[in-house]
């Protein structure tokens, strides 16, 4: 049935109560056959996601986070996006983070700061689609770089992240994954987003760690198998 969902409080919710995180929804939405599920990055790729929704043949659902956007311009004629088609926003040849929504200004962050403070070569996609993944772009980098990172406001369980390992597993790929995402945990109540990230270490510097120490580990691994 060609009927489209639109879900607010996805992510984090802060001051609404530890019930209204939107933390779980991808885990069952994944499972719906024939669903299309989306996230977009800003309020401009919002409308071009609800323009998109109107030609699906079956159900779509677009989840989007609590509160104001970061601030885009929204052009006048909406785009049709191409269902399962990501959106390469930087490349690199060292790590390619694959964010989702609310995450990708924060994937940006974190491909400066290890590109200043490592030097190293970053690429940020915006996903946009959980379901369809575009795997073809997965798997091209997958096979090209040494390290994947994901990074999204849910949990890890059943996620974005696990949508991802699934399709490189399923390829055969054996590059390895460092998702970023909530533990399997209830999150409790929070004034703000940056506190409750600094309690889970999903603040930006541990984040970052995070991503320095996995790579410095498969660098090693790579060396030891030479």
């Amino acid at each position: 049935m060609p009927v489209t969902f639109c879900l607010d409080r996805a992510g984090l919710s802060p001051n609404d109560g530890p019930t209204h995180h939107g933390l779980f929804d991808l885990a069952y939405l994944r499972c719906v056959p024939n669903a299309t599920v989306m996230q977009p990055k800003d309020e401009d790729e919002f409308v071009d996601m609800l323009h998109t929704a109107l030609h699906l043949p079956g159900p779509g659902f677009i989840r989007y986070p609590r509160g104001a956007g970061p601030g885009a311009t929204i052009k006048a004629t909406p785009a049709q996006l191409t269902v399962g088609q990501a959106e390469v926003l930087r490349e690199g040849t060292q790590i390619i983070i694959w964010a989702l929504g609310s995450m990708v200004p924060d994937a940006l962050q974190l491909a400066d700061q290890l590109a200043r403070d490592e030097g190293w070569s970053v690429g940020v996609v915006n996903a946009r689609f959980i379901k369809p993944l575009d795997r073809t772009l997965l798997l091209k980098q997958a096979a090209a770089v040494p390290l994947i990172v994901t990074m999204e406001d849910h949990v890890l369980a059943g996620g974005f992240g696990s949508a991802v390992l699934e399709a490189l597993q399923e390829a055969d790929c054996l590059t390895p994954v460092e998702r970023i995402g909530w533990p399997d945990k209830f999150v409790e109540h929070g004034s703000n987003v940056a506190i409750l990230r600094a309690a889970y270490d999903l603040a930006p510097a541990d984040i970052a760690r995070r991503v320095q120490d996995r790579y410095r580990r498969v660098q090693v691994a790579a060396s030891g198998s030479r």
